[in-house]
């Protein structure tokens, strides 16, 4: 639970900045970005074990605390998409990659874990700076985590086994696992270095080729790790970053020489993921898309200690997690109490909001003007579809700051209740029974995860076994472990990330049948 240490602590509190709004502006290409305290680091695009600039144009990245100009992001077309493929081919049919074996493949990987956790420093502040996650989080715990990502799928490497039959009808059979090819990923701006874990690392170990896209709105921290692969021993082709923005991932998805793509992100770009697959060249995919995850709460737990990890779980990076708990089940008998101590806790979580790159700060900005004004449109909306208990405003004059919000007794039919809003604002409604409280929970299009909080724990077993979600957490909130697989029901996706499973959707299967003669 390396997320919750790090985020649980008791920060001092600190006043909120007072910044102007993040805006995309569409500029003529660049080299170089310079990014706070004169730090440079490259916005080209990395291809075939170099920077390369693309010939398109770019999008200025600004700081979500104060809106200073980070750097401007390289929007790579369609020639920059040919030359990464082309390379990844390339490594991948007749490259030195093609003859590594899963020992070497796996040092490599090893040796990318030593080297990210050097530069953890320089990523963290790269990554914070552009989409607002505190520093203590992103490089206590998360660059970290990336790390031991590798590690754990450089472990698998050189254990892929195949499977042999007993000769039947004069013939023997067996079956292999051989990589799929060039493969593609493309992720949310929330968690990109847990991210490039979690989809390039099971890739690597099974001997596949990569493009990884990150988000738009955080596209710098993967440019200054790409050199790192290089020096990790990594051929050319063998890993390629490129950045862009919807039109680029259209692309990706499109290509007819890319075998698989995993996307993290919305539910609508998912679909239309989807939807180019079976346009193009039926590529497989992987999708881990949006939740609206139940937390259920029953009355006999202690309510002192339920508070702390309620707030935290979901309020952590702001609400701008697929898998935080943002429907919050409780039983009636405690409801009125348990609400009134939230919202003071809620209240008081404004004393912890702040710069993301001040290391006392546990509540950083939301990541652009686009997801603040998208959060303040659900506020709004949820003003005539439920009752507000606390918070339901911007959270200073400037900024990409909304104070933590609560709406109570949401209309079943109510936007704030069923849709994704990726945010600070929680929804609560109460049940009598268990039996409502799971009809309530998985009242739901999403099923990515759920937590149950009762003194209880068969009732806890009993309920998660019935709770239509991938994930379930009791008496916590669920946090995603790199050996465990990851993944929703329903409309929150399909395939895995994390766990062996993982690195088994980046294999296809042989069978090879001998007769014998």
């Amino acid at each position: 639970m390396i997320y919750l240490h790090t985020i649980l602590r008791a920060p001092k509190p600190i006043r909120s900045s007072t910044n102007t709004l993040q805006t995309r502006e569409i500029r003529p290409s660049t080299q170089r970005t310079n990014i706070m305290d004169s730090t440079t680091i490259e916005a080209r695009q990395w291809i075939n074990n170099e920077y390369i600039n693309s010939t398109g144009e770019t999008i200025t990245i600004r700081n979500p605390n104060d809106d200073s100009v980070i750097g401007e992001m390289q929007i790579s077309g369609e020639a920059e998409m040919n030359a990464a493929v082309t390379a990844a081919r390339a490594a991948f049919e007749t490259g030195d990659w093609s003859r590594y074996t899963g020992a070497q493949r796996a040092a490599c990987m090893n040796k990318f874990a030593d080297l990210l956790e050097t530069e953890a420093a320089k990523i963290a502040k790269i990554e914070s700076s552009c989409m607002g996650m505190p520093i203590s989080v992103m490089q206590g715990a998360l660059v970290p985590r990336a790390a031991k990502s590798f590690r754990f799928y450089a472990g698998f490497a050189d254990k892929i086994q195949g499977e042999t039959f007993p000769i039947e009808d004069n013939s023997y059979r067996i079956v292999q696992y051989e990589p799929l090819g060039v493969c593609a990923g493309i992720c949310a701006w929330n968690f990109t270095l847990i991210f490039l874990g979690w989809k390039l690392a099971p890739a690597l170990a099974a001997g596949n080729t990569y493009i990884f896209k990150s988000s738009e709105k955080a596209p710098f921290s993967l440019q200054a790790v790409a050199p790192l692969f290089k020096e990790a021993g990594f051929p050319p082709g063998v890993v390629n970053f490129i950045t862009g923005d919807g039109k680029t991932g259209a692309l990706l998805a499109h290509h007819m020489d890319i075998d698989k793509i995993a996307f993290t992100g919305s539910n609508n770009v998912g679909r239309k993921i989807q939807e180019a697959s079976a346009k193009s060249n039926l590529k497989k995919v992987s999708l881990e898309l949006g939740g609206k995850s139940p937390a259920i709460v029953f009355d006999d737990v202690d309510a002192a200690t339920v508070i702390p990890l309620l707030v935290r779980g979901f309020l952590w990076n702001s609400g701008q997690i697929c898998f935080c708990p943002s429907r919050l089940l409780l039983q009636k008998k405690i409801a009125a109490p348990f609400t009134a101590a939230l919202k003071g806790a809620f209240t008081g979580a404004l004393g912890m909001t702040g710069n993301q790159l001040e290391a006392q700060t546990v509540f950083g900005p939301l990541a652009d003007k686009s997801q603040l004004e998208s959060v303040l449109g659900y506020i709004e909306s949820g003003r005539s579809e439920a009752e507000l208990l606390v918070g339901g405003a911007r959270h200073g004059d400037t900024g990409n700051f909304v104070q933590p919000t609560i709406f109570i007794n949401p209309k079943d039919d109510a936007k704030i209740y069923r849709e994704e809003i990726f945010g600070p604002v929680l929804v609560i409604k109460t049940f009598d029974t268990e039996e409502e409280a799971v009809r309530i929970a998985n009242d739901t299009s999403f099923g990515l995860s759920a937590c149950i909080y009762t003194a209880n724990v068969s009732r806890a077993l009993v309920l998660a076994s019935k709770i239509k979600a991938g994930t379930v957490s009791i008496n916590g909130p669920y946090m995603p472990d790199f050996n465990t697989p990851f993944g929703g029901w329903k409309e929150s996706g399909s395939g895995r990330e994390c766990g062996k499973q993982a690195m088994d959707a980046y294999l296809q299967t042989k069978t090879i049948k001998i007769n014998l003669m």
